[in-house]
């Protein structure tokens, strides 16, 4: 099994949107997103954010196929629903390199892949120049919470140790329809930042 870790960027975006359509839909499914995604919103979201001017989608590859990728583009090119919180609270979004989803097939965990999503983002925004932070968002889902895996480990030590701190307060709300659900609900997602 060789595994390589490829950035993509411009018109090479738009070649991949279908295969991480699928990928994010299979990997979203499971706890803690517990997402029920469709193709055609999936290949909306994706092609949109590929438009973006900076953008980065950044392909672990297996052979031919892609095991799993990650996301990032400057926070000004992305939705507002992800500035927002931001914006409200003063903050220069044109400084700020988002990382949006991270996603990897179960079979390629434990491989230090999760650490080169952010390595090759967090070198996007270098390359771009003029950024002096990073941040993401995840979902926040309460501890009792009846789909939740006895087993599951947090990422909160695994961002730790990359410098991404949690930022109090700042949370944005995102819909979407669980797997258990008939409709779609918000839910709360935290905000993680470094100084890059």
């Amino acid at each position: 099994m060789t595994i390589e870790v490829v950035s993509l960027t411009g018109k090479a975006l738009a070649a991949v949107v279908p295969v991480l359509a699928q990928l994010r839909i299979a990997v979203f499914r499971h706890w803690p997103y517990l997402y029920d995604g469709t193709m055609d919103y999936e290949t909306g979201y994706l092609s949109k954010f590929s438009e973006a001017e900076g953008a980065v989608i950044v392909a672990a590859t297996d052979g031919d196929a892609i095991v799993g990728c990650a996301t990032a583009a400057p926070l000004a090119g992305v939705e507002a629903e992800f500035s927002a919180p931001f914006r409200a609270r003063g903050w220069d979004i044109s400084r700020i390199f988002y990382c949006g989803e991270s996603v990897l097939l179960p079979a390629y965990r434990g491989r230090r892949l999760g650490h080169t999503f952010f390595e090759h983002r967090e070198a996007q925004a270098r390359s771009l120049g003029g950024f002096t932070h990073m941040t993401f968002c995840a979902v926040v889902r309460p501890p009792d919470h009846p789909l939740r895996p006895r087993d599951y480990v947090p990422l909160d030590g695994f961002w730790s140790r990359r410098g991404y701190e949690k930022i109090d307060g700042m949370m944005a709300h995102f819909a979407w329809k669980d797997i258990d659900q008939s409709v779609e609900t918000a839910k709360p997602m935290q905000f993680w930042m470094k100084d890059l």
